[in-house]
This record gives structure tokens, C-alpha cells and sequence, in this order.
């Protein structure tokens, strides 16, 4: 039978076959445990994406080590990892609200949780942070003056405020971390803090007699 013939005959059997499918999975239970895995998993999945973005964001402004290609594709992995981030946030708040695990009202407003005001207070802090700063990197072209710049960066470095927050609230606001867990977050603790040092360490050293200008 030719291709042509074979698509037209198997058409109008593609949506029964997919709603079978979904009868299937949904009598199989498919959803109850993807939001299983959502309740724990989306918010573990946001923080490994942002933690992304704070490391590429690091690397993009680098110029010792990088050339300038390497930036491009250094920022454009940073913005792909911040909206990636910024989805499985918006997951994770969402599967949150929906299984009671916490109100509208404290998702919406820091520390307004009645239950563990703090912790539940710095997720949602870290949430309008990392926003900010996602907002004004899209619309950086409005902060061109100097005092705009100077605003941009303000609201641009929360996002590391935001990351710290975003790791204790991880850490200490859920189920008990697993070993691996544990690792993992140090180890982004360990990069971020290694970054960030020869980001600080690099201007200087390109300042100083005999560095790379």
C-alpha cells in the first residue's frame, strides 16, 4: 500500500487511538502519579534550571577565558535555562496550591503561610526575584542611561539572593532531603561560590601589573 494511501486510512484512527491511550493511562492511575512526581520533583527541577542560569549568567560575563562567541552561546544558555526555570516554577507553585500543600494567599504573598511562614515565605520571595530579574533582563534595551544601568543591575543581581533563598527554601520547607539530594546542593553551592570568585578576582587581576588587559 502506498505511504499516501497508508496516511489517509490511519487519519481518522489517530484520535481514537490517543484518547484510548489516555482512557488507559488514566485507569492505569498515569496522573495521580505524575503529580507524585511533580509534587516533589518540579520544584527540584526549578532549582537545578535556575541554578543553571546563575552559573551561565556568571560565565557570559566572563573575558578572560572566553571569547566573545563563547559569551553569545554562554547568554543564550543562560536565558534558555532562566525561562526553563521560571516553567517548572510556575509548575511547582502551581501542583503546590492544587494538593493544599500550601494557599493561594501564601503563594502570592511572602511569609503569609500560616503553617511555616518563613520557609514557605522565602520560596515565594525567591519567586518574584528571580521574576525581576528575568523581566528586566528581556527588557534590558529600557535601562540604557546610566542611572537605567544602574537599576538594572540592582535588579538583575537579586537573582543571587533569590538562588540562596530558592536553596533554603528547597532544602528545609519539604520532605527531608535524601543523601543525594544534599550532595547535589552543595556541589551547586561549591560551583556558584567558584564562579563567582573568579568572576570578582578577574577585573583585578587584569588591573594589576602584568595581568591580561
Amino acid at each position: 500500500m502506498p505511504a499516501s494511501r497508508l496516511r489517509t486510512v490511519l487519519r481518522p484512527a489517530l484520535p481514537a487511538v490517543v484518547l484510548l491511550f489516555l482512557a488507559v493511562a488514566t485507569h492505569a492511575g498515569a496522573p495521580r502519579r505524575i503529580l507524585d512526581f511533580l509534587d516533589f520533583g518540579a520544584g527540584v527541577l526549578a532549582l537545578v534550571s535556575l541554578t543553571g542560569t546563575v552559573l551561565w549568567g556568571l560565565a557570559a560575563t566572563d573575558r578572560m577565558l572566553l571569547h566573545s562567541g563563547h559569551r553569545l552561546v554562554a547568554q543564550a544558555v543562560h536565558r534558555g535555562t532562566g525561562v526553563a526555570g521560571l516553567g517548572f516554577l510556575a509548575l511547582h507553585i502551581g501542583v503546590k496550591v492544587a494538593r493544599g500543600r500550601t494557599g493561594g494567599t501564601a503563594a502570592a504573598v511572602p511569609f503569609a503561610d500560616g503553617g511555616r511562614p518563613l520557609l514557605i515565605g522565602l520560596g515565594t520571595l525567591a519567586g518574584y526575584l528571580f521574576l525581576a530579574a528575568a523581566v528586566t533582563g528581556a527588557v534590558r534595551g529600557a535601562f540604557t542611561s546610566r542611572r537605567g544601568s544602574r537599576w538594572w543591575r540592582l535588579l538583575h543581581m537579586g537573582a543571587y539572593a533569590a538562588w540562596c533563598a530558592a536553596l533554603v527554601h528547597g532544602l528545609k520547607s519539604g520532605r527531608p532531603a535524601a543523601g543525594w539530594a544534599t550532595a547535589a546542593y552543595l556541589l551547586c553551592v561549591a560551583g556558584v561560590a567558584v564562579v563567582l570568585v573568579l568572576r570578582v578576582r578577574g577585573p583585578r587581576q587584569a588591573q594589576a601589573p602584568g595581568g591580561r588587559p
